[in-house]
C-alpha cells in the first residue's frame, strides 16, 4: 500500500492535529484504485460460483416416473389460493397415484370450507383440520408434521398453497428423485413478480443460492453447512423423513428451506436441489409489505446472524453496490485505472443477473437495478437482526416465531 494513503498530519498551534487535505487529495487516486480492486474481487467471487453452479443446477427430466405420492399443503388464510393450488396438483398427476392432503391451520377466512367442498367433489382430496399450536412450535412446521402423519403414501411432497404445479410435474418430480437418489429433494419454482419490490428482491434468491454455495461440494458432502432448499417444494420418502426427525426436529424454525435440509444432513441423509422453473411457479407475496416482512421473517435463520452478516455485507457492498458509484466518480475525476476496474466489477455483478433473467424467466429490470436490490436486501437483513435482538421479530400471518404460553 502506498504511503500516500496515510494522510500527513500537521501540528497546530493549539496542540490539535489537522489533516493536510492537499496531501489527502493527492493520495485519493491510490485509495480509489484500492477500493475498485477490492470491488472487482468482491464481484468475481459470486460470479465464479454462479458460473460453476449454473452447469449443474439442472431441471427435472422430461420423462415421467409412476408411483404413489401424497401432496401435502399447509394452509392458513389461503382462501385466495387453495382451490387453484389443488386443481393444479390434480392436473399434474398423470400416471401417478396421487392424494392431496390440505390442512387448515386455524384460518380466519374460508380456507376450510373450500377444501371441504373440494374433498366432497373428488376422492383424491382430503381435508385435515389442524390441531391447536403447541408451545415451542412454529405454525408451518406443526402443520407439515400433521400432514406427514395423515398421509397414506410413502412418498411425500410438501408445497405451499401459492405454488402452481405445471402439467406432468408429479411424474417429473418422481423421476428426478430417482435420478438424484436424494433423501430430500427441493426445487426452486419460477417466481412470479408483479410489484417493483418483488422484481427487485425475489430474483436475488437465485443470485444468493448460485453465487455463494458450491453445488458440487454440497453433493460430495453431508455437512449441514452445505444445506440449502426451498420451502415451497420438498420431496422425500417417509422412512428418510422419520430418520431425520421430521418437522419436529425443526419445530421452532421459520425457515424450513434451510433448517429441514440441515436436519436431514445431521442424520446422515443426502439432500439435493434442482431448477424447478418449468415444474412449478409461485407468486410468493402479493404486496410490497408482504415481500419485506416475508423476507425478514426468515432472515435470522439465514444470512442475518452476527457472525455471517458483517462479512456478507462487506462483500456485497464492495462487489455489488459500490462499483457503479465508483465508476461514475472515477470517470468524473478522469482516473482510467479505477474506471476500468469498476467497469469490470459491474460486468461481473450484472452478468450473472442477466443470465439468470433469461434462464429462470426473471424480470430484466430487476437485473439492471441489481445494486438497489442488494442494498434493500441488506437493509432487510440488518433490520431483522436488530428486531430479533430487541425481542420484536416480524410476526407472520398473525403469529410470532413460535407458540408461547
Amino acid at each position: 500500500m502506498s504511503s500516500a494513503l496515510i494522510p500527513r498530519l500537521e501540528k497546530e498551534g493549539n496542540g490539535f492535529a489537522a489533516i493536510d487535505f492537499a496531501y489527502l487529495h493527492a493520495a485519493m487516486p491510490d485509495a480509489l484504485t484500492l477500493f475498485a480492486a477490492l470491488g472487482l474481487v468482491g464481484s468475481a467471487v459470486p460470479a465464479y460460483f454462479y458460473g460453476r453452479n449454473r452447469t449443474v443446477f439442472g431441471r427435472a427430466p422430461n420423462g415421467l416416473a409412476s408411483g404413489a405420492l401424497s401432496v401435502l399443503i399447509p394452509a392458513r388464510n389461503e382462501a385466495a389460493n387453495i382451490e387453484a393450488c389443488i386443481a393444479a396438483v390434480l392436473a399434474a398427476g398423470e400416471g401417478v397415484d396421487v392424494e392431496v392432503v390440505a390442512l387448515d391451520d386455524a384460518s380466519e377466512d374460508d380456507t376450510a370450507a373450500i377444501v371441504e367442498r373440494l374433498s366432497l367433489a373428488d376422492s383424491r382430496v382430503r381435508f385435515v383440520r389442524g390441531r391447536p399450536l403447541p408451545v415451542g412450535w412454529n405454525g408451518k412446521q406443526h402443520a407439515c408434521q400433521q400432514l406427514a402423519d395423515a398421509a397414506t403414501h410413502e412418498t411425500l411432497l410438501w408445497i405451499d398453497a401459492d405454488v402452481r404445479l405445471e402439467p406432468h410435474a408429479l411424474g417429473r418430480l418422481l423421476a428426478e428423485q430417482t435420478r438424484t437418489g436424494a433423501d430430500l429433494l427441493s426445487g426452486f419454482p419460477r417466481q412470479v413478480t408483479v410489484t417493483w419490490l418483488e422484481r427487485l428482491l425475489l430474483p436475488l434468491i437465485h443470485f444468493v443460492l448460485l453465487g455463494f454455495l458450491s453445488l458440487r461440494a454440497m453433493r460430495k458432502s453431508l455437512e449441514p453447512s452445505f444445506a440449502a432448499g426451498c420451502g415451497q417444494l420438498f420431496l422425500t420418502r417417509r422412512d428418510a423423513y422419520r430418520q431425520a426427525g421430521g418437522h419436529a426436529a425443526i419445530r421452532a424454525s421459520r425457515h424450513d428451506g434451510v433448517t429441514l435440509p440441515r436436519a436431514y444432513r445431521r442424520a446422515g441423509l443426502k439432500t439435493d436441489l434442482f431448477d424447478a422453473t418449468d415444474v412449478a411457479h409461485c407468486r410468493m407475496y402479493d404486496s410490497a409489505a408482504g415481500v419485506w416482512n416475508g423476507l425478514a421473517k426468515n432472515a435470522t435463520e439465514g444470512v442475518a446472524t452476527p457472525a455471517l452478516l458483517i462479512p456478507v455485507t462487506a462483500l456485497l457492498l464492495l462487489g455489488q453496490v459500490m462499483p457503479l458509484p465508483m465508476a461514475c466518480f472515477a470517470w468524473w475525476r478522469d482516473e482510467p485505472l479505477t474506471l476500468g476496474l469498476s467497469l469490470a466489477a459491474i460486468g461481473l455483478s450484472i452478468g450473472p443477473r442477466i443470465d439468470a433473467a433469461l434462464r429462470f424467466r426473471q424480470p430484466f429490470e430487476g437485473a439492471l437495478a441489481h445494486p438497489i436490490g442488494v442494498l434493500l436486501f441488506l437493509f432487510i437483513q440488518w433490520e431483522a437482526l436488530v428486531r430479533d435482538r430487541v425481542g420484536k421479530p416480524v410476526a407472520w400471518r398473525g403469529r410470532g416465531a413460535v407458540s408461547t404460553p
